[in-house]
């Protein structure tokens, strides 16, 4: 587990970031969002993996991490590396992967892919900045970057860095909009 107040840390962690990211939890206890949230449960499942994984014991993570996904439907490699107030919203099919680095405050869909290219050993999945949504069925691939503050569109496909602040869409992931403003428009080059 992280430094974030231990097991408890994370579970007031996962716990909030579904209240503060989807409606539908509205007036739902913390207990009905663990027990009914299937991104939450796979985070904490990860969260148990990936500190197994950090101390060297054998087997259990890839176990934590099989089992996780077998009820979830959600994949994350224990290895992968994610932040502080991590959301997936509707959990089902997210593969995340094994060097993909994920930064505070994400939020994923369900369907996306945080995937590699090939075969290639060392860094082949996306480094994900703070502040990320990345909407349903969107496929990120290869060593990529996205930067703070982007976002992602459903379905759209980015093999290419993503800056911060940038909207990208479509197949293959272009951008149309950075700060908020479309490209092209005055100051929307700004930072």
């Amino acid at each position: 587990m992280s430094d974030r107040g231990g097991v408890l840390g994370e579970v007031r962690d996962a716990v909030a970031a579904a209240r503060e990211r989807d409606p539908a939890a509205d007036g739902v206890s913390s207990l009905g969002i663990l027990a009914g949230w299937a991104g939450v449960q796979a985070l904490l499942a990860h969260r148990a993996a990936h500190a197994m994984l950090n101390a060297g014991v054998p087997l259990a993570p890839r176990t934590i991490a099989y089992l996780s996904r077998a009820v979830t439907g959600v994949e994350i490699h224990p290895a992968a590396r994610i932040g502080a107030g991590f959301f997936i919203d509707h959990g089902s099919g997210v593969v995340v992967g094994e060097t993909a680095e994920v930064g505070d405050g994400v939020t994923l869909y369900q369907g996306v892919t945080l995937g590699g290219t090939g075969l290639e050993p060392g860094k082949r999945h996306p480094t994900v900045g703070c502040d990320v949504t990345i909407g349903a069925g969107a496929k990120l691939l290869g060593p990529i970057s996205v930067g703070d503050g982007a976002k992602v569109g459903a379905n759209t496909v980015v093999v290419e860095d993503v800056p911060a602040g940038a909207t990208v869409v479509g197949n293959p992931g272009h951008q149309v909009r950075l700060n908020g403003k479309r490209v092209g428009e005055a100051g929307a080059a700004e930072g």
